[in-house]
């Protein structure tokens, strides 16, 4: 591990409640690490995993991350509600929440791609966490769920307005208002996930597909991705356009990845790409 740290430009943030690992080359693997605690998040872990993604995004070596639970039985069951009992439910304010939101990523903007390696329920923040992943890959026991309301709260940290602008008003009020538990299968008849074959292939499946992603420019990852967000956040088709194409198309274009890739499709060969400059 220390000889794989000396390839980064700086080691990564020190965690508690998240465990680090590197399955396969510019791919960055997070296991939230509470499984007795149904992966639950105390408001330490966001603040911490938001120095994680901060890293990822400024680290040359990275180009991809995947998210997942440790253990079978829950990707993330959301807040850790016996510290919410212990602050907020007594009156105490709670440490605050981090920009990127919960485990820093449900209003995540950052720059790089993350894959959501669902490996069992995902409720409450754990499904907000999914619904602002770039990607998703779901085991077959995966269940899907925002149960805020019966706890007499609410889905606050952003996955509200996700879930209507991945599902539509009706399908979202059956889950937010409703407490509707999806499966991963319904979620992949939606077009929202892939189902991994098996419990055990989920991380393989997922890192295949974060090796898919790696193997293209660092560059156009981040432009291309940009684009994507873009357009979903942009209420018009065309300005979402305009905007990506103000912000990024010359400095893309003049790049030298640009023109690695281009030179290794004239020469029929890989590109082999160096690091991303945006």
């Amino acid at each position: 591990m220390l000889s794989l740290y000396a390839t980064f430009a700086e080691p990564p943030p020190p965690t508690i409640s998240l465990a680090l690992s590197f399955p396969a080359p510019f791919v960055l693997l997070v296991t939230i690490n509470r499984e007795k605690q149904m992966n639950s998040i105390p408001m330490a872990g966001h603040t911490e995993a938001e120095a994680v993604w901060t890293w990822f995004d400024e680290e040359p070596a990275l180009r991809v991350a995947i998210v997942t639970g440790q253990g079978r039985k829950s990707f993330c069951a959301g807040a850790d509600l016996h510290e919410v009992n212990k602050t907020r439910g007594k009156g105490t304010a709670p440490q605050p929440m981090p920009v990127g939101g919960f485990l820093g990523i449900t209003r995540r903007v950052g720059k790089k791609p993350v894959i959501a390696a669902v490996n069992g329920y995902a409720y409450g923040g754990g499904f907000e966490i999914a619904l602002n992943c770039d990607m998703v890959v779901a085991s077959p026991t995966a269940k899907f769920s925002l149960p805020e309301a019966k706890r007499g709260i609410y889905a606050g940290a952003g996955g509200l307005p996700r879930v209507v602008r991945t599902f539509g008003m009706q399908l979202a009020g059956e889950i937010a208002l409703a407490g509707r538990i999806l499966t991963g299968e319904e979620l992949r008849q939606l077009g929202f996930c892939r189902v991994s074959a098996t419990q055990e292939s989920l991380i393989e499946e997922a890192v295949a597909l974060a090796k898919d992603v790696a193997s293209q420019s660092p560059d156009a990852l981040i432009v291309t991705r940009a684009g994507l967000r873009q357009a979903w956040e942009t209420a018009s088709v065309e300005r979402s356009a305009q905007l990506t194409d103000e912000r990024y198309a010359k400095v893309l274009l003049e790049g030298e990845n640009m023109k690695i890739g281009t030179a290794a499709f004239a020469q029929k060969r890989e590109p082999e790409w160096v690091p991303s400059k945006l």
